[in-house]
């Protein structure tokens, strides 16, 4: 990730791309062939258990067996080869953006203790204190809804977008010849003072009872994009980071790594394809304290 969000002097002089002068194109290939080889071990394997089965179209209910089950009735609809880049796409656009937002909303929820407090509590009240959080309980937990769309408003996975113009269009006084390459800068949105209140603050709660979503709707708050383009894994993003988030917050107490106070933490971010902190998120779990209220 940190090779594709590099600046490649070769985007703007095309006629360098043999030459690869920065050696990003021969890197990113060391990389995504480290990953081929891992996915194909896995495949392998998944190979091996099937043929020991006696059924071996119902061995496991995921998504790899599905598509064995695919290949093997029709090979060519698909191919090993496809099931080992299909999954490469999947690890690089869904491990990455997912790990990082769960990682800015701790950081955003160490940092200002009462949120943190007030997303304990009502976890306690609806799921239980100390349980894990399952993909369900999400709509029934509306403060830590809020959280999670705080911390892609500041933080959002994919600090720019990039579009391409259909057409000649004006736009704001400005004219866009068809073929365009467009950039969004989700990131500048979500920070304007003329649309949010206190941009750069930390505050779930202007969320709360507020009809703004992050399902492209709202042009204001887009980490997803929109329209046809919109990131396919948006219903995952929004099923798995609360998940994650809330099971965090609901089984342990956390501190801040040595003698950082919580409101002294690093929030530098790291800009590149995907929007990383610059210095890694370093806290200690804690059991529960039973006197919480």
């Amino acid at each position: 990730m940190e090779e594709f969000g590099k600046p490649n002097i070769v985007d703007f002089f095309p006629m360098l791309r043999r030459m690869d002068p920065q050696g990003i194109r021969r890197r990113i290939s060391i990389h995504a062939g480290k990953l081929l080889k891992l996915f194909e071990g896995l495949i392998d394997e998944r190979v091996e258990q099937r043929k020991l089965q006696t059924n071996t179209t119902s061995s496991n209910d995921d998504v790899l067996d599905v598509l064995l089950n695919v290949s093997q009735e029709d090979p060519e609809a698909v191919q090993r080869k496809d099931i080992e880049h299909m999954f490469l796409d999947l690890f690089v656009a869904g491990t990455e953006t997912t790990s990082n937002t769960v990682e800015w909303a701790m950081s955003e929820v160490m940092k200002t203790p009462e949120v943190m407090k007030k997303a304990q509590t009502e976890l306690k009240k609806v799921i239980g204190k100390g349980k894990l959080i399952e993909e369900k309980d999400a709509p029934l937990l509306p403060y830590l809804q809020c959280i999670v769309k705080e911390t892609m408003r500041l933080h959002p996975p994919g600090p720019l977008f990039l579009r391409t113009a259909k057409q000649d269009v004006e736009l704001c006084g400005y004219f866009i010849p068809k073929g365009s390459l467009v950039l969004i800068h989700v990131w500048l949105m979500a920070r304007d003072p003329i649309i949010w209140e206190d941009p750069l603050v930390f505050k779930p709660e202007r969320f709360w009872g507020s009809e703004f979503e992050v399902r492209g709707q709202d042009f204001e708050l887009i980490p997803f994009g929109a329209g046809r383009r919109i990131c396919p894994a948006l219903p995952l993003a929004m099923r798995t980071v609360p998940a994650i988030l809330g099971s965090l917050l609901n089984s342990f107490d956390w501190k801040v790594e040595g003698e950082i106070a919580p409101k002294d933490l690093d929030m530098e971010e790291k800009f590149g394809l995907t929007l990383a902190k610059s210095c890694p998120l370093c806290i200690i779990p804690l059991p529960v304290s039973n006197t919480q209220s």
